[in-house]
């Protein structure tokens, strides 16, 4: 009982030394650096992305979420390109902590393919894994904090690719082209016609990964530009909100593209003919 005393108390005391230094930071830190941009512009360059671009390789002025989108994957083709090398040949029969994450990660994502559409999930199960894997580390990003400088001079950290509304449409479309494919190559032009009725998905699914992901970077932005709340709460604000989207999206994405997959693939039974009987 005594040792469970001194606990709490030694876990009080770490709060209330962690309250008051960071008190003690807001009152300490000096006045606020010069603000090239008003909050208002801040919140509509979040949404528009049309007045901190970034030149290209000198070809063309981009907003910054196309260049997060080719950081990520980039990013992605290389690690899956040293685990393939490096990792898979060394693979055992008993594996070890690496192996064990791959091969649960891909677990994960084919069970999840195959209760859903059970008739086919081989393709499916390999495109969510893709997919998810893209919209989960995407997201993520933004919390490293990649710097990049403006074309009119400013450095910017570069946001998650999603939170551009054209990644946005485009991951929605691919996802809704991938259904049409699977509904026509299974089940022909009667899967194609049921995975057409459904023509609102590719906007649903854009505008629900573009909304969700917005909202978090709108509500970091806000935090950041007020300097009574940018010492400390920024970093919970930002990882909470960021976790929780990179969660909820994936998993979002990969039910619903898993689910209509598994309808436009399920096989229609053929209505068998009942002959008429003659009795004498």
């Amino acid at each position: 009982m005594v040792a469970i005393k001194n606990k709490k108390k030694v876990t009080i005391i770490i709060w209330i030394s962690i309250i008051l230094a960071l008190l003690i930071g807001v009152l300490l830190t000096g006045p606020p650096a010069e603000k090239h941009e008003s909050i208002s512009v801040i919140m509509r360059d979040a949404v528009m992305h049309d007045t901190n671009t970034i030149n290209l390789f000198g070809i063309k002025e981009v907003n910054p979420g196309l260049a997060s989108a080719f950081v990520v994957t980039a990013i992605l083709l290389i690690t899956a390109a040293l685990i393939r090398i490096f990792a898979i040949p060394k693979f055992k029969t008993i594996p070890g902590r690496l192996q064990l994450l791959i091969e649960q990660l891909v677990g994960f994502f084919e069970n999840f393919a195959k209760k859903n559409s059970p008739h086919s999930y081989g393709f499916l199960g390999a495109y969510i894994f893709a997919a998810g894997t893209y919209i989960f580390f995407g997201t993520l990003f933004e919390l490293i904090g990649f710097q990049a400088i403006t074309t009119k001079g400013y450095p910017i950290s570069l946001p998650a690719p999603l939170s551009d509304i054209n990644a946005a449409i485009a991951m929605g479309t691919l996802t809704y082209l991938i259904i049409l494919g699977g509904g026509l190559f299974l089940n022909g032009f009667r899967g194609l016609g049921s995975a057409l009725k459904d023509f609102s998905m590719p906007l649903s699914m854009s505008f629900r990964l573009f909304g969700s992901l917005l909202s978090g970077v709108l509500v970091t932005e806000l935090v950041y530009h007020y300097l009574s709340l940018s010492f400390g709460l920024p970093v919970i604000v930002g990882v909470m909100f960021t976790l929780i989207h990179a969660l909820v999206q994936t998993y979002v994405l990969i039910m619903l593209a898993s689910s209509s997959f598994g309808e436009v693939s399920k096989p229609h039974e053929k209505k068998k003919k009942v002959g008429k009987t003659i009795t004498v």
